[in-house]
């Protein structure tokens, strides 16, 4: 049993949803499971001393770019997590096309993320988020509308949509609990 932190950057709560769920699947492996936002991040966390066996970091795409928090918790902890099996995953719209151009601005987003703090992640992923327009304000709703238009994703602000493929999302899981549990023998 190793003890693996998941940590996630949230606007609208769809990160934290999927950080939930990895959780849950390293929970069901037996690990001990830390969930935290990164804005928030454990007391017992220490840049000197990283008590944890794994970590895995879920951001998502805001306005072209992951939340600041994440980025300074990964910069603040880099040498941690290069330490142990870490992976981070990164949340978008365009995740959620399959064209090619789509992919690629989906994993340019994790590429940058990964240059720009120095960390050296043993998995990354980019995983389709979602549209809330129920929660957005009127001029975010507006804006999400028009971009979702031009994408080709659904236009209708009176549902949400969450295109979140969670299949997906639980093979990344076990595919990082596998990482754990192997470098835990």
């Amino acid at each position: 049993m190793a003890r693996v932190l998941v940590c996630y950057g949230s606007s609208e709560g769809q990160t934290a949803k999927i950080a939930d769920h990895i959780g849950d699947v390293l929970s069901e492996a037996s690990h001990d499971v830390v969930l935290s936002t990164a804005k928030y991040p454990p007391s017992a966390l220490t840049s000197s001393e990283f008590a944890y066996d794994g970590v895995v970091i879920g951001a998502s795409i805001h306005k072209g770019s992951h939340q600041g928090y994440v980025e300074e918790f990964v910069r603040e902890y880099v040498d941690g997590l290069n330490r142990v099996p870490s992976a981070f995953f990164s949340v978008s719209l365009s995740a959620a096309k399959s064209s090619p151009e789509a992919r690629s601005e989906s994993d340019g987003y994790l590429r940058e993320f990964v240059a720009e703090t120095d960390w050296e992640p043993d998995l990354t992923h980019a995983v389709a988020g979602a549209l809330k327009y129920s929660e957005y304000g009127f001029l975010t709703r507006f804006v999400m509308k028009r971009i979702a238009g031009t994408e080709g994703l659904d236009t209708d602000t009176d549902h949400d949509y969450e295109y979140t493929d969670w299949e997906d999302v639980e093979t990344f899981a076990i595919e990082f609990e596998e990482l754990v549990s192997t470098r835990a023998t």
